[in-house]
């Protein structure tokens, strides 16, 4: 008996039951037993795979070196930057039982690593021979979140956190900035997804940072996710952990330190910027299959033998691709592969064998192409670049058309209730933020670069020192 596609919710209908039935039903993951605590099943891990092949390559060019910290903190090393630890206190999961004795230093479970990292820095930094220090470390980190949505905001999720110590404040910026522009990088090259990016406000930057920058994503329902941060720390962490070192002037000083990271959230970036009604469209670059092959009639011999031909030459184009010789409907496996979001779907039946032609499948935007048996390899590497662009530039256009002047808490509401950015002039007061805040929901996303302020704050009718970009966010 024919096993039945499962259909989802519509993404207009109720676009958070979407969201959840493409997780669930494109086996990207599945709860676990502990509440809040997913499990990553292979077809999502493999996304997150790609993205650390790109971040890899880039991290070891520019000179940073994997590592891995402890997974514990103990609680007296934690509490030695105060803002730091008011600012993730809510969060925390503690140990304070090892065995079946008490544990007089409660562990915490990491929620981020600055403290380690600077604790491990303070012992091999001591001249400024030492220095540039840049580390990097993939791990998951846990925070104990009320409410939890997969891939979004989880108890535990998967990340990558590079930590930094630098001998002056201009080179720990040019890291800070550096990194906030290969984020946008990867945005553009492999996730088909156009960040913006800009500075934090005081009230949402990263406790105990001097500075925070992020990279912004507008979602198909007009929610921004932030999907990365950079912070430059200034010297805060190094004087509380007692790091220094001897300069060329036989001075002893504090470096100057960054943190960066992006997590598992990029999976649910990419899932709701691009999904449609049929399930997941997944971006060629990451992409765990990115070309399947359907048989038609594939029980025949010359049919399977075509099929796997098919396989051996794409294979050579170091592509993932995938042979579907299952004994379901062709129909069954069209939605199947289409629900996972494979890129492009190659299919062979007997008239096309006959013929010498294939046809091919675009999933970002459905459309049929027939070609002939020889141009197989040379339209599958055209079309899967022709498809990042065309998505790129869907979400791009969507990300623009959600863009829009305000000047009024009116207005602004108007905008963020409907869904996408509102731009606005600010003060750069925190009581006009919260009273935005406190009326429509939204919070600042971020400061956008290259912005110049004029007029003046509508909240308050202040002298506009900033423009601001607020939205409803997950």
């Amino acid at each position: 008996m024919e096993k039945k596609n499962e259909k989802i919710t519509s993404r207009d209908v109720d676009f958070a039951q979407w969201y959840t039935d493409v997780c669930k039903k494109a086996e990207l993951m599945d709860y676990s037993s502990t509440k809040g605590f997913i499990i990553y099943r292979p077809y999502g891990y493999a996304i997150w795979e790609e993205i650390q092949h790109y971040l890899n390559y880039y991290f070891k060019v520019s000179g940073h070196e994997n590592v891995y910290m402890p997974l514990v903190i103990p609680e007296s090393l934690f509490k030695k930057e105060k803002d730091h630890v008011k600012g993730f206190a809510p969060e925390t999961l503690i140990a304070t039982i090892g065995g079946k004795e008490k544990i007089q230093d409660k562990l915490i479970i990491r929620p981020t690593s600055e403290c380690v990292f600077t604790d491990f820095y303070a012992k091999i930094i001591s001249s400024y021979r030492d220095l540039p220090k840049k580390y990097n470390q993939w791990c998951s980190v846990v925070r104990w979140e009320k409410t939890t949505r997969p891939f979004l905001r989880g108890s535990e999720f998967l990340w990558q956190e590079g930590h930094t110590m630098h001998a002056s404040k201009e080179e720990a910026m040019k890291e800070t900035l550096d990194i906030l522009a290969l984020y946008k990088k990867m945005g553009e090259e492999i996730l088909a997804i156009p960040f913006t990016t800009g500075k934090k406000s005081e009230k949402e930057k990263f406790a105990g940072a001097v500075a925070t920058y992020s990279i912004e994503a507008l979602m198909h329902d007009g929610k921004a996710l932030q999907c990365g941060t950079s912070h430059y720390f200034g010297q805060g962490f190094s004087e509380a952990f007692n790091v220094r070192y001897l300069d060329k002037d036989n001075k002893m000083k504090y470096p100057h330190q960054t943190s960066w990271g992006v997590s598992t959230r990029l999976i649910g970036a990419i899932i709701m910027v691009h999904g449609d009604d049929n399930g997941l469209v997944l971006p060629p670059w990451v992409a765990p299959i990115q070309v399947v092959i359907v048989p038609i009639q594939g029980q025949k011999e010359n049919i399977k033998h075509k099929g796997e031909e098919l396989l051996s030459r794409l294979k050579k184009l170091d592509l993932r691709v995938k042979l579907d010789d299952s004994d379901q409907t062709p129909g069954w496996k069209f939605a199947e592969w289409e629900m996972k979001g494979v890129p492009l779907r190659v299919e062979v039946g007997p008239r096309d064998l006959e013929h010498g032609r294939l046809v091919i499948a675009k999933r970002n935007d459905g459309k049929k192409i027939t070609i002939n048996d020889g141009e197989l390899e040379e339209s599958v590497t055209t079309l899967l670049q022709d498809i990042h662009k065309e998505m790129y530039q869907k979400a791009l256009d969507h990300l623009n058309k959600n863009i829009t002047p305000v000047n009024s808490i009116d207005e602004l509401k108007k905008v963020v209730d409907k869904g996408g950015y509102a731009k606005m002039m600010w003060c750069e007061d925190e009581a006009c933020e919260n009273k935005i805040k406190e009326l429509t929901t939204a919070t600042l996303r971020c400061l956008p670069f290259d912005e110049k302020a004029s007029g003046v704050c509508p909240i308050c009718g202040k002298k506009a020192k900033k423009v601001a970009l607020f939205a409803k966010a997950y």
